[in-house]
């Protein structure tokens, strides 16, 4: 991504390293990735002829989890908040773009009832999803170890494979904007893998057994 090599040196040393104390699913990986993901999407858009804000489509996604310091259940506005009080953001950016970038920073929640407010929300939104089967299923338990120590084992793959449904389930609740993109195919493959019943169930063991060996 041809980015403002200033801009980018601060986030690399200022805000990605945050990321390193929070909970499993939201840690340094994760963010490489939305950002990593954020790049490729405004490379398919470009083929297609339409322009992006580059340095703003990395912000976006090095920003849109922030708010985790706060909680879950806020994050994605707090994380808005977060990118709006950042003084050194207004060096490089228009009052106009911060409030878009916090805009796409709100909306990029799975669960919003609401669609992207624009296209800045729609690329971190999709970015955000990360439709690798192992991964979301990794993912899923891991948020379960975190959230809901409890649960015995049975109790913990019951929950996952409700949220897998829930969430990525034909109807499921989440939404995908670029139909073109690598996780339309990705979620193709992962809800072929959550119908084969042995192979997500297997997937489930390996994953549990790897966590809490830890």
């Amino acid at each position: 991504m041809n980015l403002n090599p200033a801009l980018k040196s601060y986030v690399e040393a200022e805000i990605l390293p945050r990321y390193d104390h929070f909970d499993r699913a939201h840690q340094r990986d994760h963010i490489d990735t939305v950002i990593a993901q954020s790049a490729a999407l405004a490379d398919l858009l470009e083929r297609q002829g339409v322009s992006v804000d580059r340095d703003m489509v990395y912000v976006i996604a090095a920003y849109h989890d922030l708010g985790v310091v706060n909680g879950r259940e806020h994050h994605h506005t707090d994380s808005g908040k977060i990118l709006m009080a950042d003084p050194v953001l207004k060096r490089y950016f228009t009052e106009e773009q911060l409030v878009t970038m916090k805009e796409a920073v709100e909306d990029h929640r799975a669960s919003a009832t609401q669609s992207p407010r624009s296209l800045y929300g729609r690329i971190v939104a999709e970015a955000d999803r990360q439709i690798e089967p192992r991964t979301i299923v990794l993912r899923t338990v891991q948020y379960g170890l975190e959230h809901y120590p409890q649960l015995d084992k049975a109790g913990h793959l019951a929950r996952a494979k409700a949220h897998l449904a829930e969430k990525y389930g034909e109807g499921g609740y989440l939404k995908l904007w670029f139909p073109d993109s690598d996780n339309a195919r990705k979620l193709a493959e992962l809800r072929a893998m959550m119908a084969d019943r042995e192979a997500l169930d297997a997937l489930l063991e390996d994953i549990w057994i790897h966590e809490t060996a830890r």
